[in-house]
């Protein structure tokens, strides 16, 4: 294999050894219908309607989609327009809680006895990439027989701060081990890996002593190297193989789930409860007294804060995720989401932008891209407007990790410029096509 690449970030994992608490019931959650990747899901209720935690609000709109269920027991408030973090718009539902945290009297566990079976029971758990990406798993999992052959199990958590993963290894280790089963049995692959970084030995013995002798699963540990949970990244890492540019994990035999992704499907066999709450961690140096904590998906950020003992200082920035790759929120009543695995807040020393200064070319953020790409040429290429080079350079490929952008001592802002140069080259590679659809036209025209 090539020589390991990313940066050796502070891990700051200050709360790796906090054991989770339950929050107290939120008033009121805001659930959005839009938090996966697809489809947004459509609603199965109307304003006045009561409901009760487990109870299906929304259900799946298409294959890429995801279920959406009660997280509170209360009074459906509203289903209103929302917009994100990201500013993309959708629709929410608003429950008003009533504290009793009633149970849907109809959750049952799922009769799983073949692939179809399981990979139905997927989707009704409203699994999805719970490490922040938000796929639904279901469609991930759903393939041709044959398709893959590896499943690897993401518990690498290598952004700093963040020890939700980790809590999930430490105190659902058998979840996980259940549903790393489950998923070994029902997608018929000959291989099923479990990878964490070695900064977390506890998780790692736990679950070596869990899979001990059987032969079927392998706890792979992996140097703690930022971005080594980034799934292409994982995948060379643990197979050696190459995802190409353009194709997907699939394209290369293997799918890559998150840990607590798994251990929540484990969960919804198990006991017939969906996905209604997440352990969030709540850190940054703005906050008084970091945590771990377990919240009702939808309930507002700003409640987590306040169960942490608010802020030690004003927070001039905070994040859904993680320092690298996280979105910065800009109102704490915004949710917390399905794929929210974080929420870090940040005083003015820290949230300040660095001053920028002219490339001096070292060539620093090349060597220390996991992709092997050349920031510094992208860059170069998009201040001279140049798509066809950012095409050559291959800027599709760039994960937005930002570790060019952290090895770079000039503190070029390149994390920016890569979005901005997709935007460019996705606008170029439209007009090539539109060319070549009207010369196709023209030549028929013309030949008839």
């Amino acid at each position: 294999m090539r020589k390991l690449s990313g940066v050796r970030t502070p891990h700051n994992k200050n709360t790796a050894e906090r054991a989770p608490e339950i929050i107290p019931t939120p008033p009121e959650v805001v659930l959005p219908m839009s938090m996966h990747i697809g489809a947004p899901s459509k609603p199965v209720v109307k304003p006045g309607d009561e409901v009760k935690v487990g109870q299906l609000l929304a259900e799946a709109s298409g294959f890429v989609s995801s279920p959406v269920y009660a997280s509170v027991s209360g009074k459906v408030r509203s289903i209103d327009a929302f917009e994100g973090a990201n500013g993309a718009r959708t629709t929410a539902i608003v429950i008003a809680a009533d504290g009793l945290q009633t149970i849907y009297d109809d959750l049952t566990p799922p009769l799983v006895t073949n692939t179809e079976d399981f990979i139905t029971a997927v989707r009704d758990s409203g699994a999805v990439g719970l490490g922040g990406a938000g796929f639904p798993t279901a469609a991930k999992l759903k393939v041709e027989p044959g398709t893959i052959d590896t499943i690897i199990i993401n518990g690498a958590e290598c952004e700093p701060y963040i020890t939700s993963d980790t809590r999930t290894m430490l105190d659902d280790a058998d979840l996980v081990y259940e549903g790393a089963l489950l998923l070994k049995t029902h997608m018929g692959v000959k291989s099923l890996i479990i990878a964490v970084e070695d900064n977390k030995p506890e998780p790692v013995k736990k679950l070596r002593e869990l899979s001990a002798g059987d032969g079927v699963i392998e706890i792979r540990t992996l140097p703690a190297l930022y971005p080594q949970g980034g799934e292409k990244v994982l995948i060379y890492h643990t197979t050696g193989r190459i995802v190409p540019e353009g194709k997907l994990p699939l394209d290369v035999g293997v799918v890559v789930l998150n840990v607590t992704t798994v251990a929540t499907i484990a969960r919804y066999i198990k006991t017939g409860v969906p996905l209604v709450s997440k352990c969030v961690t709540v850190d940054g140096p703005a906050v008084k007294e970091p945590k771990n904590v377990i919240a009702p998906i939808g309930t507002p950020v700003r409640a987590l804060f306040d169960y942490c003992g608010g802020f030690r200082e004003e927070a001039k920035k905070v994040l859904y995720g993680g320092p690298m790759m996280g979105i910065a929120i800009h109102d704490l009543s915004l949710p917390v989401l399905k794929s929210t695995n974080a929420v870090l807040a940040f005083g003015e020393k820290d949230a300040k932008l660095p001053q920028e200064t002219a490339c001096i070319r070292c060539g620093r953020c090349a060597a220390h891209c996991p992709l092997k790409l050349m920031p510094f040429s992208i860059e170069t290429a998009y201040q001279l407007k140049k798509p066809e080079l950012l095409e050559k350079y291959k800027v599709n490929i760039c994960m937005e990790c930002g570790c060019c952008a952290y090895a770079c001592p000039a503190k070029r802002r390149l994390v920016h410029v890569m979005k901005l140069s997709k935007a460019m080259l996705r606008e170029y590679q439209t007009a090539v096509k539109a060319e070549q659809d009207k010369k196709k036209t023209d030549k028929k025209e013309a030949t008839v």
